[in-house]
């Protein structure tokens, strides 16, 4: 199993720490030493299994297709006006990442990255309607020749830093990393209203795996 870039400090901080408190209770309590061992062991392998970073080829490449950014359930599909960017009616399609989820997020399709922007600031619940504009967030919209498609990393109660590779005027690959999300969160989609939807809420996707959407004919 691979494991994430961003995976490797916090991997090296908490395993320093672990043997450090493990050392300390054998000095002081040892008679606590292998409880407190078996809790380090399960832990570490929560902190391990957060940032695995299996292979995930996309089945075909195809611009019109709309893979799962991320992996987790379909919390939110909605038709909503899209302000930041878009400034359109658009049909809003948001996963939710557990903790036990990959964190690793994808290009949903490829195309011109025409705006990436970071925003501060709060940490609602993932699931609360107003994380989308009021949590701290990193908006990326892709353009291709069958329109543009707005993905939204959106940090949650718990997850407290979002990583954005996406450069305004670089060009994405469907299926490459766009990012990764620490500790539980939230991914939105807003696709054109005359999109074809290929999930219903509470479904659980699989990043570049799952089909989210086809995008119409441009004019349709």
């Amino acid at each position: 199993m691979r494991y994430h870039k961003e995976g490797h400090r916090p991997l090296i901080f908490t395993a320093v720490i672990m043997l450090l408190v493990l050392a300390a209770i054998q000095n002081g309590l040892p008679v606590l030493t292998l409880p407190a061992l078996v809790v380090c062991i399960g832990l570490y392998a929560f902190i391990l299994n957060f940032f695995r970073h299996p292979e995930r080829p996309i089945p075909t490449q195809d611009e019109r297709i709309i893979y799962a950014p991320a992996d987790g359930k379909i919390l939110v599909m909605e038709e909503t006006d899209e302000p930041e960017f878009l400034q359109e009616r658009r049909v809003q399609v948001s996963i939710f990442m557990s903790p036990l989820n990959v964190h690793v997020n994808r290009y949903p399709t490829s195309g011109k990255i025409i705006y990436s922007k970071y925003h501060p600031g709060k940490f609602l619940l993932a699931w609360d309607p107003k994380s989308s504009l009021d949590n701290e967030r990193t908006t990326v919209v892709l353009e291709n020749n069958w329109g543009r498609v707005l993905v939204r990393q959106i940090a949650g109660y718990v997850a407290r830093r979002i990583i954005c590779y996406a450069e305004t005027g670089d060009m994405a690959q469907q299926g490459e990393e766009m990012g990764f999300i620490k500790f539980g969160s939230r991914v939105d989609l807003f696709l054109p209203r005359n999109a074809e939807l290929c999930v219903k809420l509470q479904d659980v996707v699989v990043g570049n795996q799952t089909i989210i959407a086809r995008l119409a004919e441009p004019g349709q």
